[in-house]
């Protein structure tokens, strides 16, 4: 299979699961800001994202005007919000949970889409 295919579903997958998880059960994003203030926590979280979004870059980093640029983006943000939360967590998670505050709504539908998106370039749902 090809990289950009497995990633398409992992991540149009990932974000469906995540999106009606949240959707069903909003106090977990609540949970997930707390968690966050745990150093502990955040040090392993910082790592797996470090650690998804460098194996997403390695294995798919292109960077052409289609949905494989959406893939692409998804790696680096992982990336970069990784990296900043290990180098300024107090800061990040500020900036994450003033993000989140603000546009919490715009946000998990946007990663809903995105995840329909997705699936529906692998899957061929709806052809136009």
């Amino acid at each position: 299979m090809d990289n950009t295919v497995f990633l398409a579903k992992f991540w149009g997958w990932y974000l469906i699961i995540f999106f009606l998880i949240l959707s069903l059960n909003p106090k977990r994003i609540k949970q997930i800001f707390n968690d966050l203030k745990d150093e502990k926590f955040l040090i392993v979280f910082a790592f797996m994202a470090i650690i998804i979004g460098l194996l997403n870059i390695l294995f798919h980093n292109i960077w052409e005007p289609s949905y494989k640029l959406i893939i692409t983006l998804i790696g680096w943000l992982s990336l970069f919000i990784g990296l900043a939360l290990f180098s300024f967590p107090k800061q990040t998670v500020t900036w994450l949970e003033f993000i989140n505050i603000k546009l919490v709504q715009v946000i998990y539908t946007l990663l809903f889409f995105i995840g329909l998106f997705l699936l529906n370039i692998v899957y061929n749902i709806i052809t136009i």
